[in-house]
């Protein structure tokens, strides 16, 4: 399997963030904005956090809070789980899981780099499953 590195390379826009006392209404804004699933919570040039549907979902919805009102740092996941550039896709599918999360930020050092998600993992498996199919098919044909 390849690194995760590569994943990244072909997307754009990685670094969809969040500060950590914006409120979780201007969050949902960003996330509808970059139809994604989760952001990265950011303070200055530190991750401190990720924000998912998951965490508004419970801790916002659930418990009648109004999201106006609540800051980010209030809902966010605080015990971030990172994979380095390095980290292969079947290491990140057994660690999300593992963990039952669906987001991956990439950190290399203190350096934030993007961040991954299942359907990234699952996207590149299907390509590389669907290449393969070729592979053989071409094989047989020939």
């Amino acid at each position: 399997m390849k690194p995760v590195s590569e994943l990244l390379r072909n997307r754009e826009g990685t670094l969809w963030h969040v500060r950590p006392d914006e409120s979780v209404y201007n969050a949902l804004l960003l996330l509808s904005q970059h139809e994604v699933g989760a952001l990265m919570v950011m303070d200055g040039g530190r991750l401190v956090g990720v924000l998912s549907e998951r965490d508004y979902t419970r801790k916002i919805a659930l418990q009648g809070r109004n999201s106006k009102e609540t800051k980010v740092a209030e809902i966010m996941t605080p015990q971030v789980v990172t994979v380095s550039p390095h980290t292969g896709t079947r290491a990140c599918m057994a660690l999300m899981r593992d963990r039952r999360i669906r987001h991956l930020p990439v950190v290399e050092g203190a350096t934030v780099l993007g961040m991954i998600s299942i359907r990234d993992l699952m996207d590149d498996i299907i390509a590389d499953h669907e290449a393969t199919i070729a592979q053989l098919e071409s094989y047989i044909h020939s």
